[in-house]
């Protein structure tokens, strides 16, 4: 039997481990998140998780890593968010699919700001993430691309899917950050209404 494999009070050394890394991010996120970007040291990611920095070198090379996985985290999360709200919809009401997707993305983001700060804020302010949010646009664009019309050839929706998730980024952007003061319920209606307009192009 392995060293991570042997059990020490009900738990293998593996276990204790994947507990610890989560904890350690767990901890990220709320300093990220809260924070942002100067609130996260090895010291304090440490002192918020309750862990000794040993224990933060068991999981991650450097705070930079740290931050990196705490985003990507993120990302899958509002990723797998938007699939789900999609595939719950009716399949031929595309309205509802869009208020579904944007409700789903706006629940993520705005009941839970620090995942909102660390999708979209924080690559604005951290140089470890500058790269970040560019590399992710393709993940999101494809999930608006396929419910795009299959009326116009490929490259324009795809043109049409990466613009319109650089928009809608912008978008929620100003609204965590203030610059845009709007109301709930109108951010959601007017992300809809751009979502349905650009769909309503490839009809």
């Amino acid at each position: 039997m392995s060293d991570v494999d042997r059990t020490w009070a009900g738990t293998t050394l593996a276990d204790r481990r994947a507990t610890r890394r989560t904890q350690l991010l767990d901890s990220g996120l709320e300093l990220l998140g809260a924070g942002g970007s100067a609130a996260v040291s090895v010291r304090a990611v440490c002192r918020h998780a309750r862990l000794t920095e040993r224990y933060f070198y068991e999981s991650f090379t450097d705070r930079d890593e740290l931050i990196i996985a705490v985003h990507d985290l993120v990302v899958t999360e509002a990723h797998q968010a938007l699939v789900d709200a999609v595939a719950a919809a009716p399949v031929d009401d595309r309205p509802a699919r869009a208020r579904a997707a944007v409700t789903a993305f706006v629940e993520l983001i705005i009941d839970d700001p620090r995942k909102g700060h660390v999708l979209l804020l924080a690559p604005l302010a951290d140089p470890a993430l500058s790269s970040r949010g560019v590399e992710r646009i393709p993940m999101f664009a494809a999930l608006v691309r396929d419910e795009l019309s299959d009326k116009v050839d490929e490259q324009d929706r795809a043109m049409t899917a990466t613009a319109l998730v650089g928009g809608l980024a912008n978008l929620f952007t100003a609204y965590l950050d203030g610059t845009l003061e709007v109301g709930r319920d109108r951010l959601v209606e007017h992300c809809v209404k751009l979502v349905l307009g650009i769909d309503a192009l490839h009809a």
